[in-house]
């Protein structure tokens, strides 16, 4: 980061230390018609909560913690109910599929899925096929396991093919400076966005996603229920679309100007060759994915052949909801063995621990505190009467739905996702309830919107990471965002959920 990227977070920082308090009083004291006196005060909290969040004075789980503290503290809720989120069954879905990435990452198998993509004859030395392979394998490796893991371990790769050009054209003579060569700028955003695009096509593949369920599941439990599969149909198909237009945007703005890369493929090959033969530990991984995936789809398939109401399917609902799905897969890599007789399992309690993201967690439970007595206190009913008013009285769900996926999206651009969408879901689906309308769409579509963060460094971990690699300008990587992002919202997201969603979920 820069001396001026440097100067504008220790502003937002401190501009936020100074005004997350100040609104939090003003609004505390400020007569307030039409809002009993709890739901008042929790505006307050709220409002701190929600500055801080987006400007990050203190780190964002410690202001997710300070939210139902607050209102301990205030009297606006007592303990049990403020902090019984934090054991919401959601939290252990997350748990459990962090382990399993955590797995997948410590055992090498996420290297040999993404290796084994660049490694497929059709990728051959073509810049724009290698270019394509890599979104691939990005994307395909980031609907399982943390986009920001999986951009580490595509980045040197990406690197690697980029110093292989460089080679290859000092070879015939021609000096090229990477930092201002336009396929390595496509070659590092494709790296980037393909990561926060897979992330849209699994509940667990990132935490807006959990979140946007664990809300449904508090906040509107009238609702139809989100199944794991049910996700996965309109997430492939959202996956896949976002994923060509931004192939498409980046291909035509950062063309390569060779047709080979000499060197591509032994290159890629010298990869491969490095993982060497599967390990047990390895082939236990997989048989622990395995496992869960299935536990998650079986609810669906039994479902389509013995009826939604079925007896066994009461009895798989209640012995095997997803969580435990996902707890059942995990726990597995600490009982299948590597080496029974010296005592070694696939996964040691030390890496199992360093795998949960613990900050994602208590952000998480601090989200869904807040968003459950935004709810009990009768504030997201007051907040949803508001909008409705704000939208003329009776908007349509296409608008309603729009305006929401916009504002998530600015706000992921400006913060970071899992907290804006912590923000912007409570506020959603009570103004949802109040219109009328089912909260499914709305909530998948914040969700989706909130993996558009394409615009700045600061949106997203990949983005970050292949900005510090010097071959993206700013500039470059505002435009092609924008662009993106735009359509993305327009063609893509909105009708998914609008046309897709309501199909799929028969509301």
């Amino acid at each position: 980061m820069n001396n001026k990227d440097s100067r504008f977070e220790q502003m937002r920082r401190m501009t936020g230390a100074i005004l997350g308090p100040l609104c939090a009083v003003l609004i505390w004291f400020m007569p307030i018609e039409g809002i009993e006196e709890p739901a008042h005060h929790l505006l307050a909290v709220m409002s701190l909560v929600a500055i801080w969040w987006i400007t990050e004075p203190v780190p964002i789980p410690v202001t997710s913690l300070l939210g139902p503290t607050l209102c301990v503290l205030f009297g606006i809720a007592s303990i049990d109910e403020a902090f019984k989120q934090f054991a919401n069954p959601m939290i252990f879905l997350f748990m459990g599929g962090f382990l399993l990435a955590k797995g997948m990452m410590v055992n090498g198998l996420d290297k040999r899925i993404a290796y084994g993509i660049m490694s497929m004859k059709w990728v051959g030395d073509s810049p724009q096929r290698i270019f394509l392979a890599i979104g691939l394998a990005c994307m395909l490796c980031s609907g399982w396991i943390s986009n920001t893991a999986t951009a580490a371990m595509m980045f040197p790769i990406a690197l690697g093919l980029l110093e292989a050009i460089r080679e290859m054209m000092a070879a015939n003579g021609k000096t090229i400076d990477l930092s201002s060569y336009k396929y390595a700028t496509g070659l590092m955003l494709m790296t980037a966005y393909a990561c926060s695009i897979g992330g849209v096509m699994t509940p667990i593949g990132t935490p807006p996603n959990i979140i946007m369920l664990g809300f449904l599941d508090q906040l509107a439990p009238q609702a139809p229920t989100v199944s794991f599969f049910q996700w996965m149909i309109w997430g492939i198909v959202a996956m896949v679309l976002y994923f060509v237009l931004a192939y498409v945007v980046l291909w035509r703005m950062f063309p390569a100007d060779v047709k080979h890369i000499e060197g591509a493929r032994e290159f890629i090959r010298n990869y491969v060759n490095s993982l060497g033969k599967w390990t047990r530990a390895q082939k236990n991984t997989l048989i622990a994915f395995t496992i869960a995936v299935l536990l998650w789809v079986a609810p669906s398939v039994l479902s389509i052949i013995h009826g939604p109401h079925s007896d066994i399917m009461k009895f798989y609902d209640s012995h095997f909801p997803e969580a435990i799905a996902a707890m059942v897969g995990a726990l597995l890599l600490f009982f299948l063995p590597v080496n029974l007789k010296k005592g070694e399992m696939t996964m040691t309690w030390k890496d199992g621990m360093e795998g949960i993201e613990w900050g994602t967690l208590l952000l998480f439970g601090g989200g869904l505190a807040m968003g459950a007595l935004m709810y009990t206190t009768g504030l997201s009913a007051w907040i949803g009467t508001g909008i409705k008013e704000a939208l003329g009285g009776n908007p349509s769900e296409w608008l309603f739905v729009g305006v929401f996926c916009v504002t998530a999206l600015i706000l992921s651009e400006l913060t970071s996702h899992t907290a804006s969408t912590n923000l912007i879901a409570p506020i959603a689906i009570g103004a949802a309830v109040s219109l009328g309308f089912s909260p499914i769409p709305v909530a998948i579509g914040i969700a989706l919107s909130s993996s558009l963060g394409f615009m700045m460094p600061v949106s997203t971990p990949p983005n970050a990471i292949v900005y510090a690699s010097g071959y993206v300008p700013i500039t470059k990587m505002i435009k092609s965002g924008a662009i993106i992002d735009l359509i993305g919202i327009l063609v893509v997201t909105i009708p998914v959920v609008m046309l897709l969603v309501k199909w799929v979920m028969g509301i």
